[in-house]
């Protein structure tokens, strides 16, 4: 079993029965002797940013379901410099929050690009303990250091396949696995 950290993927197993889950991944934002806390990369809401919050005005960026804890919470990961002072920073170069009157201000002067930004409803969240336990029954495979692209930039609707096909071996064959193994 591998220990996942900060800035690691979850990706679910090809039949985990939680739909909240299935054939999710996860960017980890937090995980430590408290708990896990991570944000659901390829779910897309129905909503899009200028929806739901107002001073954004015209930036109309994608909305993400980071997963089925306090969805009524927005938060964002970003790779841009210029709000990293105010923020958590999870991997190189990647950064959860800032500050959201810079972001606002960058957002509506067009400072900021659509494709270094990832915002979400809600979050993916374990207590102490509970995501080694699902780790221990083989509910999800960690993938260590992913690229900036796997998270900004590559298609949400083939991320779950891409990354375990990225991770070769018997990850690339879980990849074909049918959604429902009776059609097989």
């Amino acid at each position: 079993m591998i220990e996942p950290s900060r800035g690691d993927l979850l990706i679910s197993e090809p039949y985990l029965p939680d739909p909240n889950f299935e054939r999710t991944v996860i960017f980890l934002c937090e995980h430590d002797e408290n708990g896990t806390l991570g944000f659901v990369l390829n779910k897309k809401a129905q909503v899009k940013l200028n929806d739901i919050v107002d001073e954004v005005g015209s930036f109309r960026a994608e909305v993400f379901v980071g997963g089925p804890v306090q969805k009524d919470t927005l938060h964002f990961i970003h790779r841009n410099g210029e709000l990293s002072q105010h923020a958590n920073q999870v991997s190189m170069n990647t950064y959860w929050g800032g500050d959201y009157d810079q972001l606002l201000k960058m957002m509506n002067t067009r400072s900021i690009d659509k494709k270094d930004i990832r915002f979400f409803i809600g979050y993916s969240g374990w207590g102490a303990g509970q995501l080694m336990d699902e780790l221990k029954a083989k509910s999800w495979i960690v993938m260590k250091n992913p690229s900036q692209e796997m998270i900004f930039d590559w298609d949400n609707h083939d991320l779950w396949k891409g990354c375990l096909k990225n991770m070769g071996g018997k990850f690339k064959l879980m990849s074909n696995y049918p959604k429902d193994p009776r059609l097989n």
